[in-house]
């Protein structure tokens, strides 16, 4: 390992040992010594990479975001509809959010970005953007009711989700997100599809993002 990567590998842990903080205790609650003696870093090698905490909150929302992209492309190589893709993405976002703490971490420091001195990069634009594509596919594919602008539905998507996730975490940790969110599609997909068939809906994209099933071994 040379250099760059060592310093590369450093940033990593910093950040994800940053993270644990900030999805504990958030932003005012962490400091620079708190991220050293969770990390084993001084606060002089933290200094080396980042210039203050305010810098290192950013990278973790920053390493949220990266996290985005190759799950969308994850989802949209799914042989599905694009509603069900749309559906099954929603199920992929919600277990990072849930698992990742570098991921928790990021949607705490966004809902706390006052009290950070620093521009933090908007939330949502690049969401809705996604979700309006995968509505007007649906759109395309017969999938949508009649009046049924994706736009528009794509903003109460993703107003729908993301208020689910915010009062499940303060519920109950989001230990029962995949349950809430199965109870919040059951909900819009009767308002989105032209014949109603929300659980069959709902079986088929949860289906689809679990992979196929495993090939039994012969007896």
């Amino acid at each position: 390992m040379d250099v760059q990567e060592r310093a590369e590998a450093t940033r990593r842990y910093l950040v994800e040992a940053a993270a644990r903080l900030f999805d504990e205790r958030g932003y005012a609650g962490t400091s620079i010594s708190d991220i050293s003696a969770r990390s084993g870093r001084t606060s002089g090698a933290i200094y080396f990479h980042f210039d203050s905490k305010e810098q290192l909150a950013l990278a973790v929302v920053e390493a949220t975001y990266a996290t985005w992209p190759a799950l969308i492309a994850q989802v949209r190589a799914l042989p599905v509809s694009a509603l069900e893709k749309l559906v099954a993405l929603s199920f992929a976002v919600a277990r990072t959010f849930r698992d990742d703490v570098v991921v928790r971490a990021g949607s705490r420091l966004w809902m706390e970005r006052k009290a950070i001195e620093a521009p933090v990069p908007a939330a949502f634009g690049a969401w809705i953007e996604t979700v309006t594509a995968l509505l007007r596919e649906a759109g395309a594919e017969g999938d949508l009711a009649a009046g049924v602008a994706p736009d528009t539905a794509a903003l109460t998507v993703v107003y729908a989700f993301f208020g689910l996730h915010t009062v499940s975490d303060a519920m109950d940790g989001r230990a029962l997100i995949e349950d809430r969110l199965h109870e919040m599609w059951l909900v819009l997909l009767a308002a989105l599809q032209p014949g109603p068939a929300a659980a069959d809906m709902l079986v088929r994209a949860r289906a689809a993002l679990a992979g196929p099933a495993p090939v039994p071994l012969p007896a």
